[in-house]
């Protein structure tokens, strides 16, 4: 169970980043202003939230039976996620490229 642990954590870290190395709305198609706005950023943050947790849930089925989670477990991951995706806006954002 360990390396399912672990693969998950690094899907989420991926998963997480991947809006801010984008630059296509939806991994699919590329916006007519060339540059792909914030609020898409976000949505599909939200997006491979909850992809990373179907999984996670999957994962967590196939080895016995699912835990019963509450808002507070939500809560911690949805938080847990959008720091596993700091790098990415880093990247995205606050980077000075030629400083």
């Amino acid at each position: 169970m360990n390396a399912a642990i672990i693969a998950l954590l690094l899907l989420a870290l991926i998963a997480a980043n991947l809006p801010f190395f984008s630059e296509r709305i939806g991994f699919v198609m590329t916006p007519k202003s060339g540059s792909k706005a914030f609020i898409w950023r976000v949505l599909e943050l939200v997006a491979l939230y909850f992809v990373t947790g179907l999984i996670g849930h999957l994962l967590e089925q196939k080895s016995g039976t699912p835990q019963q989670q509450h808002w507070e477990f939500y809560a911690v991951t949805a938080s847990m996620f959008i720091v596993l995706a700091f790098p990415g806006f880093v990247y995205r954002f606050l980077w000075r490229r030629g400083a």
